[in-house]
């Protein structure tokens, strides 16, 4: 049985967390039990009681005084297992305890037990105003999601065929979400025909999500798994948010922190998972303060936890598909029909990688093309040629990082060389790799297969010279094409579809940078015309651009 999550942890920081079994599972002292106490109520509860349950939101926090609190799962075949067992000076939780998402496992008291119950406000309370505690119990909850998702623990089971385009977008999704699974694969793996007997599946429903109570999923859109695993937080119809922010990339996510943590009532609304295009690198290396480098997926679900942590609200899975500008508050109006409100906006939508003109290209999107080369995209390709499109940093990190797994990288760009386009670290990695060739003023020309790639063309631009090799996946990563088709006609852009900003809609100068045409609308990150296309960047309009929100919400005060 495959397991994609042992390859994809939460955070790469520890890919081991049972190393650290002490931060996972601390004991707090008496002087920090005495401390927590302050925020909940004692309780004395009998044995066998049932604490919280799978699929619940918003279960409150324990800190257990005398007995203990047994945490259990299903297995995969439906029945109780202990995953662990909380006791004197221990806490219950993990990183669900910083937003409305369904919960994944249940709790329930060992011996007769003398406990204190925190509900979720008193919870915030307590990690803001205890930060020494605060900082033990969020480590612990990092370390305890790292640990449900390389054991699967809560998870569900994806069936399907591992190189189709859907159960590859249902697994993308999973994966850069944290949710914990286990992939079948019904090509290779010889447990899936019990499973289609047992289930009675046939192959025309793949791919199937199968639930710890086995229920089914019959290859759901995208939006229809994550309400059902509960990752959607529901809207309150009517409630004003001081700000919402629209993408959950580098931008959005740095926007997002501030805001929540300067106390503005703040809201992310993502159509897909945190971290944007940012979010599908495999390393990113010249990000301050990382050293050593940090995954995309780590760095945005870290951001993501901070923003929580401050009160932040992520709707995941919903796309804004129309901005209503005409009046205010402004009204975001999501794909599902739902509308959120909010005083302010701060737009930062990202852009998207461009599509190659090549005939049968659309034909292999998520069938041989991909977007992001991530550990994912990598178990595709183990031990084969690989094509890497594009001259851009996200091109040239994606190359060096499937030359440590393909059997040799191409590298095909239209220009006469990276220099002008990609950071000098790692055109010398691409140089000095013998695993990868760059090949210069090229483009491809043919991709052929059956029901996935299995062959590309390539010729060069000026010599017409042409070469067809046996390849099975393209990695594109190409310009870029701002993702602002929702925003209409409610705001000023440039030639090229990116927002304007620093100008009115009569084109005189605003009061700030990230001002758009229109009063109380922000835009940061790579939506924004003449932004810099860089994370460092990213992150940094997103912190500075709070400054102008509250200038905003509170002319009085500036």
């Amino acid at each position: 049985m495959q397991d994609e999550t042992r390859n994809a942890s939460y955070d790469p920081v520890d890919p081991d967390p049972h190393s650290r079994d002490a931060q996972r599972f601390p004991r707090l002292s008496d002087d920090m039990a005495e401390r927590v106490a302050a925020y909940g109520e004692a309780e004395q509860v009998p044995t066998g009681t049932v604490l919280f349950e799978r699929g619940q939101r918003g279960a409150d926090f324990f800190l257990v005084l005398e007995g203990g609190i047994e945490v259990v799962d299903l297995d995969s075949d439906g029945h109780p297992r202990t995953v662990t067992t909380h006791t004197r000076h221990g806490f219950t939780g993990e990183l669900d305890h910083f937003n409305q998402r369904k919960i994944l496992v249940s709790g329930l008291t060992v011996a007769e037990s003398r406990l204190i119950r925190i509900t979720r406000d008193n919870f915030r309370r307590l990690i803001s105003a205890e930060p020494d505690i605060g900082e033990i119990i969020m480590r612990a909850f990092i370390l305890r999601r790292v640990g449900i998702i390389q054991q699967g623990i809560g998870g569900v089971v994806l069936i399907g065929p591992e190189h189709g385009a859907d159960t590859l977008r249902l697994q993308r999704f999973l994966v850069r979400n944290g949710y914990p699974h286990r992939l079948i694969d019904t090509d290779l793996d010889p447990k899936a025909a019990g499973l289609l007997d047992t289930f009675e599946l046939q192959p025309r429903v793949f791919p199937v999500v199968v639930s710890p109570d086995h229920q089914m999923l019959m290859n759901p859109t995208t939006a229809e798994l994550a309400d059902s695993l509960g990752l959607t937080e529901s809207l309150e119809p009517g409630h004003v948010h001081d700000v919402a922010v629209v993408g959950a990339g580098p931008a959005g996510l740095a926007a997002a922190v501030y805001a929540a943590s300067e106390g503005l009532d703040t809201i992310v609304i993502e159509g897909m998972a945190p971290g944007g295009q940012a979010g599908t690198s495999s390393k990113i290396e010249n990000y301050l303060g990382f050293p050593t480098g940090i995954s995309g997926q780590a760095l945005a679900g870290r951001a993501q936890i901070q923003a929580q942590k401050f009160g932040a609200r992520l709707a995941i899975s919903r796309n804004v598909v129309r901005l209503h500008c005409a009046s205010q508050p402004y009204q975001l109006e999501l794909d599902d029909g739902q509308r959120v409100a909010a005083r302010a906006v701060v737009i930062a939508t990202g852009a998207r990688y461009r599509k190659l003109d090549v005939p049968n290209y659309d034909r292999y999107e998520g069938q041989g093309i991909h977007y992001a080369a991530t550990p994912m995209e990598g178990k595709l390709c183990t031990g084969e040629e690989v094509v890497v499109v594009g001259g851009g940093n996200s091109a040239g990190q994606a190359a060096v990082f499937l030359s440590r797994i393909a059997a040799h990288v191409h590298v095909l760009v239209r220009g006469t060389g990276l220099a002008a386009t990609m950071s000098d670290y790692l055109i010398q990695r691409i140089q000095q790799s013998p695993r990868i060739t760059l090949h210069t003023e090229t483009q491809i020309v043919g991709l052929e297969g059956n029901d996935r790639l299995q062959q590309v063309t390539w010729s060069g631009r000026h010599d017409g010279s042409r070469e067809t090799l046996a390849i099975a996946n393209v990695f594109v990563m190409v310009g870029a094409e701002p993702n602002t088709d929702w925003l209409h006609d409610c705001l000023a852009m440039d030639a090229k579809g990116f927002v304007s900003t620093g100008v009115d809609g009569e084109g005189r100068p605003t009061s700030g940078l990230f001002a758009t045409s229109m009063p109380g609308i922000f835009a940061v990150g790579d939506v924004r015309s003449g932004s810099v296309k860089r994370v460092a960047s990213g992150v940094g309009e997103g912190s500075v651009v709070i400054q102008a929100v509250h200038k905003f919400l509170n002319p009085e005060s500036s």
